[in-house]
């Protein structure tokens, strides 16, 4: 049997969070390439070959699936995707369906995103109590609360998403409701639409709108709102901007869109889920270029692989079942891309990176439609596509790539998340129950060793930094081996762009900028992912928070 080249940690997260009694990792790619394949006996294809196929994928760390896939895939429970979204009426019947209905998600293991804009604003009449309402954010500590109560003793944190739209009557407490703590299983975006955006930069006015009647509130400064954002976001990375309309332009639905999963890459409709999984770039290199034909067979793999899961899948509720049906919605992405660009000698902040990423984006788009449609010859296109706005006869997806942030799965690959630059060289990483992970960049190791400058004292040195950029080697090297934190916001925001205009669904990157870093910096950031049409956008300021996920390894004030 062939054995994945999994590094230590990998292991370790493997055993902690995914394996079953007495599976070694070989046993759960197995699990999983069995279960999924298994889909192939309803279009009369050939599982055992499939499953060859699929093993081979993963085990080769050259594609994963979404960590629920991974977890539950050949067992009971069976629930395999990551992204829901539920909707929440205003009333109390509707708040606290949606809550049960969320911690059944959760037990399953995936996320959930939610629009909290149609509840009532904080002291509005309730006409049939008396009383008066408490507000979107008061509720939003129940689900916070329920969230934690669950992931105790599961195997992933429970993860969400509020969104509120900008002109909520509570938009400001909203907005600066995470700069006193708590929230921890959410994150925050607000919606804003061009509208917004426009009187932004025009400094003009809007007013606040009361969800239950429809009535003007309060006639408020767009800017001053944007500013409150931006305040809250340097502080404590929350809240995010969504723009909702740049994501409706692209939707492939009239019916609109409010909202998105925990980490913002798939915008859904309301009760849909999505299944992810993403393909290893580093994986994806022969001779000091891009293994092209290679590719082609993985992104063919990874689209029916990706189908397939919605066939197999266990739907945690009868309403997500009919609209996920309906619409099939997947979402392959890519990880490795910052390895990628190491390997082949390409700097992340430089001209060719961009280009490399529209090109790379452009093919891997191009080859999942064209995969999507094969099989929908095949097999059915998704049954609302003669309700959709596609332009086309066969279509098996209604959305076919996302970005996702690749959190776990990137550390089981071996390799850079997501699309982001490196984090650092050197850094540790802290998993579900409080441990600590320390890495160290083997590339880096690689380049020190091939040009001669390796030494252990050298390596030392970038444990202790975290960077290179302040250590006696080549420049070139210096340059190749900048991190997030080296990179200038623009850079970051001009890559996700690059990506944004081949992607079906959306992108999640985190803007990451350095301590140092002023307020009008994320100011800035955000004005330019509006302009560049980037569907969202999240910055984090390194040690806004006393808590993160990932930490240099510096001491004695060496960090760069």
């Amino acid at each position: 049997m062939v054995k994945p080249a999994l590094s230590s940690n990998a292991l370790k997260i493997l055993k902690k969070r995914y394996l079953l009694d007495h599976e070694s990792p070989e046993d759960l790619f197995r699990r999983v390439a069995r279960s999924v394949a298994s889909a192939e006996r309803g279009y009369g294809g050939d599982p055992i070959a499939y499953e060859e196929e699929f093993f081979n994928l993963m085990t080769n760390l050259e594609f994963l699936p979404n960590s629920p896939t991974l977890m539950n895939a050949g067992v009971r429970s069976g629930q395999l995707s990551a992204c829901f979204v539920l909707p929440i009426e205003d009333s109390l019947e509707s708040i606290f369906d949606t809550l049960k209905n969320t911690v059944m998600i959760h037990h399953s293991g995936g996320g959930v995103g939610f629009n909290f804009s149609k509840l009532r604003p904080k002291n509005d009449v309730i006409k049939s109590s008396g009383g008066f309402a408490s507000g979107p954010v008061s509720f939003l500590r129940v689900f916070d609360t329920a969230t934690d109560i669950v992931k105790q003793g599961g195997k992933r944190r429970g993860a969400n998403m509020a969104v509120l739209n900008y002109d909520h009557p509570d938009i400001i407490e909203f907005i600066k409701a995470k700069l006193e703590g708590g929230f921890q299983n959410f994150n925050f975006s607000v919606s804003v639409t061009d509208s917004f955006m426009r009187r932004v930069i025009s400094d003009g006015n809007y007013y606040l709108i009361n969800p239950r009647n429809g009535k003007r509130v309060k006639r408020v400064s767009a800017r001053g709102v944007f500013n409150q954002i931006v305040n809250c976001a340097w502080s404590v990375g929350e809240p995010g901007l969504i723009f909702i309309d740049e994501i409706n332009r692209k939707h492939p639905f009239k019916e609109l869109i409010n909202a998105t999963n925990p980490c913002a890459e798939q915008p859904l409709l309301d009760f849909e889920s999505c299944n992810l999984g993403s393909i290893n770039l580093s994986k994806m290199i022969i001779n000091d270029s891009i293994n092209w034909a290679r590719l082609d067979r993985v992104i063919r793999l990874g689209v029916r692989f990706l189908d397939n899961v919605i066939d197999v899948t266990r739907f945690p509720l009868k309403e997500i079942k009919e609209v996920t049906l309906s619409n099939r919605k997947i979402g392959l992405g890519v990880m490795g891309f910052a390895d990628l660009l190491i390997k082949l000698g390409v700097p992340y902040d430089s001209p060719k990176a961009l280009r490399l990423a529209d090109q790379l984006m452009s093919f891997i788009n191009d080859k999942a439609h064209d995969e999507s449609k094969r099989l929908a010859r095949q097999r059915g296109s998704f049954p609302n596509l003669k309700k959709s706005k596609l332009r086309v006869k066969h279509q098996r997806n209604a959305t076919i790539t996302t970005i996702a942030p690749t959190g776990t799965i990137s550390l089981i690959a071996g390799c850079s998340s997501s699309i982001e630059p490196l984090f650092a060289v050197s850094f540790t990483r802290q998993v579900l129950d409080g441990s600590l992970l320390s890495e160290v960049n083997p590339e880096f190791e690689r380049v020190a060793r091939e040009q001669g400058f390796y030494s252990s004292k050298l390596m030392s040195e970038v444990a202790e930094r975290g960077g290179v950029q302040k250590l006696k080697i080549p420049s070139e090297v210096k340059r190749l081996f900048k991190t997030a934190l080296d990179l200038k916001p623009a850079v970051h925001v001009k890559m996700q762009a690059a990506f944004q205009k081949h992607v079906d669904n959306a992108i999640s990157k985190t803007i990451n900028l350095p301590n140092k870093a002023k307020i009008k910096d994320v100011a800035e950031t955000f004005l330019l992912a509006y302009k560049l049409k980037c569907k969202g956008v999240t910055v984090y300021r390194y040690g806004s928070r006393s808590e993160q996920v990932l930490t240099l390894n510096c001491r004695g004030g060496a960090c760069e």
